[in-house]
């Protein structure tokens, strides 16, 4: 998400996911034995199934890597970066940050869902695609949640990476308006299709700006690996 030249902040780390914990184990074996082998000093501090953490360092230059496993049930097919090679595409992206929102009150995490609300998809759109991607969610409970998020201080944005310090008094009123917008989406949507997406075969791109029944949207599921509706591109 932070590789968009419009994102507010700067990541402290790289994440390398797999979609099996087998996986993770293999990758993170292979990549610490090049970076070694390359003159990297690798410094393991988390190592256990499915999830591995390391601050790679080279004369005066460090960064945190983690490897970690991920769910292959996504909503679209990973895209290719010219610089980062293979990425979730920004929606799945935008799913997984919201999802990280509910579990933790991170202001980062707040930070990213307002700006995938603002860039990516509606609060809305995020939280009905959310129930699909853990079922153990309903949209309202998503909702709920998120309520309780955005009691951000001076101090909590003063210890990340921004390109400007946000007016807190802005981010209050855009959150609050986010949160109403969302469950405005979320009440006019049929219980039939929890979980998907919304594809606009006109416009080919997902939306969250439409009326009920409107012929030209069609629900979009996640599935293993993810899928690419008719006509669509990355």
């Amino acid at each position: 998400m932070h590789l968009a030249p419009t994102s507010q902040r700067y990541s402290n780390d790289l994440v390398y996911f797999q979609d099996s914990v087998e996986r993770v184990r293999t990758a993170f074996a292979t990549d610490r034995a090049r970076l070694e082998a390359s003159g990297f000093v690798v410094e393991v501090s988390v190592e256990r199934a499915g999830f591995a953490r390391a601050v790679v360092s080279k004369a005066r230059d460090a960064t945190k890597v983690d490897w970690a496993h991920d769910s292959a049930w996504r909503f679209l097919p990973p895209v290719r970066h010219a610089i980062a090679g293979y990425v979730l595409h920004p929606i799945d992206l935008a799913i997984n940050k919201l999802l990280a929102l509910v579990g933790r009150d991170e202001p980062r995490d707040f930070l990213d869902i307002l700006f995938a609300h603002q860039s990516i998809l509606s609060l809305g759109a995020l939280c009905w695609a959310g129930a699909g991607k853990d079922p153990g969610f309903t949209p309202p409970f998503l909702l709920t949640l998120l309520r309780r998020r955005g009691r951000n201080r001076p101090e909590d944005m003063a210890r990340l990476r921004l390109r400007e310090q946000p007016d807190l008094v802005t981010l209050k009123h855009d959150w609050l308006a986010a949160l109403e917008q969302a469950d405005a989406f979320i009440a006019l949507r049929p219980a039939s299709e929890l979980g998907c997406l919304y594809y606009s075969k006109t416009r080919r791109e997902f939306v969250s700006d439409f009326t009920p029944a409107d012929p030209d949207i069609v629900p979009h599921y996640r599935c293993p690996g993810g899928s690419a509706p008719s006509g669509w591109s990355a």
